[in-house]
């Protein structure tokens, strides 16, 4: 199934079947912001909630959203009230440096405070990954549009639950895969797309690791911090601040970046980005592989426990051949029967420490042959974004879809968690893409979802809504 390059539109007649169908579905009422119809339409401001404010918030989420114009954050949410504190303080600066007045803005702990007000019209989700599922079910139904940061859930089963969300309430979600509204990105898929390297044979894919370390020492939880909202659906597990988040701070990479108990490590932290742009130059975006045999290390500590070195092998439709692997520069290069072309981010280096005298700086978009970069002859037109939160403040007030939508960012995750699950077994595994399950191995399948720590969860919340 292709994606439309001219995005769709939701008309008021289809939300309005949208909201009534989930109701009866789920038996439990939607609430719409006050704002979607009437003299607060969306075509005036809308009211943002922020839910998380750490470093990807600070440095990227709230700035971005922000600068998209049209916008008014009026909540501030983390299970650390200093970090929520901080983040209204922070909101408050750009409103002084943009010569403007800042609105009322609240900070909360609790995100049902947030997604539950009537004067909200959407949310900005910047949290560790094993919160994403069931944050941004609960604010699409209450009727909130989503910004998501990748990856779009920590489970599959997850993922299958809020994509069906999403589309049976007709909300906005657009997932943090920037990637897309990266020209370079974006003309590399099209040239793919377009036929310009000829049939495509295979995909190498590169992507960084994370160190590991000891352990530390249990510490005494900050009192700012509600530690059991931040450990939500996962195992209970001592309080050290190389666990979650420094106390003080936002430059370094947090501790939970590196523990499978809150995120699978660099094959979904930035997988999820590489493989969304595969799927987008192979014109897979709502399928995925068909198989994958794959082999990781993984450290034995308790806390930083990601994988190490890796290589992945996967083969999608047509037989292309897909090889993943900390050992390949960082970015994507797809070899066809004419030629190469390979796309990175501006400013990547062959080194993860781009201070590393060794480190060589790579192009963001190259090709064995210069003419195939040409503009000319280009078949296939993608949909263009100049800012990836602004094109998400764009699609909700014109109930379009986003630039990555959330059946898309599922598909690309998908492949990320079955990528890690072949990993983690070393051995050949046969993926149904339509069935989303493995076929004949019920191991493997067992992966594809993980207990929940009540009340904590996408899957327990559902229940209390149908209740």
């Amino acid at each position: 199934m292709k994606h439309p390059t001219k995005r769709a539109s939701i008309t008021r007649r289809d939300f309005g079947k949208a909201v009534a169908a989930t109701t009866t579905a789920l038996a439990f009422p939607l609430i719409v912001p006050s704002s979607v119809f009437g003299k607060n339409a969306p075509s005036n401001r809308l009211a943002i909630g922020q839910i998380g404010c750490g470093r990807i918030a600070r440095g990227h989420d709230m700035p971005g959203t922000f600068k998209a114009g049209g916008v008014d954050f009026v909540a501030m949410c983390d299970v650390d009230s200093k970090r929520a504190r901080e983040g209204k303080e922070l909101m408050e600066q750009f409103y002084r440096d943009a010569g403007a007045s800042a609105p009322e803005i609240s900070t909360h702990q609790n995100y049902r405070e947030v997604v539950e007000r009537k004067d909200i019209d959407a949310v900005v989700i910047s949290t560790p990954d094993h919160s994403h599922a069931e944050l941004a079910l609960a604010a699409v139904l209450n009727g909130k549009d989503v910004y998501l940061q990748k990856p779009f859930t920590m489970t599959l089963s997850e993922g299958i639950l809020l994509r069906d969300a999403v589309a049976r309430t007709g909300r906005i979600v657009q997932i943090g895969s920037q990637q897309r509204s990266s020209p370079q990105f974006r003309r590399a898929c099209e040239l793919v797309r377009s036929g310009r390297i000829g049939r495509v044979r295979r995909v190498e894919i590169g992507l960084p690791i994370d160190p590991t370390k000891p352990d530390d020492p249990v510490q005494p939880i900050p009192p700012n911090l509600d530690y059991d909202k931040w450990l939500g659906p996962t195992p209970f597990a001592y309080y050290t601040e190389q666990r979650v988040h420094p106390q003080n701070g936002y430059d370094e990479r947090p501790g939970w970046l590196r523990n499978e108990s809150y995120c699978l490590g660099m094959i979904t932290g930035w997988g999820s980005h590489h493989y969304d742009t595969l799927h987008w130059a192979l014109d897979t975006e709502l399928t995925g592989p068909k198989r994958v045999e794959g082999r990781g290390e993984f450290p034995t500590n308790k806390i930083w426990n990601v994988h190490g070195a890796y290589h992945v092998e996967l083969v999608y439709p047509d037989d292309v051949i897909v090889t993943v692997s900390d050992k390949l520069p960082n970015g994507l290069k797809f070899y066809g029967d004419d030629g190469w072309i390979w796309v990175t981010r501006e400013g990547t280096t062959t080194a993860s420490d781009p201070t590393d005298p060794n480190a060589k700086k790579l192009p963001p978009l190259d090709a064995s042959d210069p003419k195939l970069l040409a503009e000319e002859g280009v078949k296939v037109q993608l949909p263009r974004s100049a800012e990836h939160h602004a094109d998400w403040v764009q699609a909700v007030r014109a109930r379009t879809q986003p630039i990555a939508p959330a059946a898309v960012g599922h598909r690309s995750n998908s492949a990320c968690i079955v990528s890690w699950i072949a990993m983690k077994l070393g051995r050949p595994l046969t993926w149904d893409a339509k069935a989303e399950r493995f076929v004949n191995d019920n191991e493997a399948n067992s992966m594809l979802s993980r207990p929940e720590r009540a009340p904590y969860g996408a899957h327990n919340l559902m229940k209390a809504y149908k209740s």
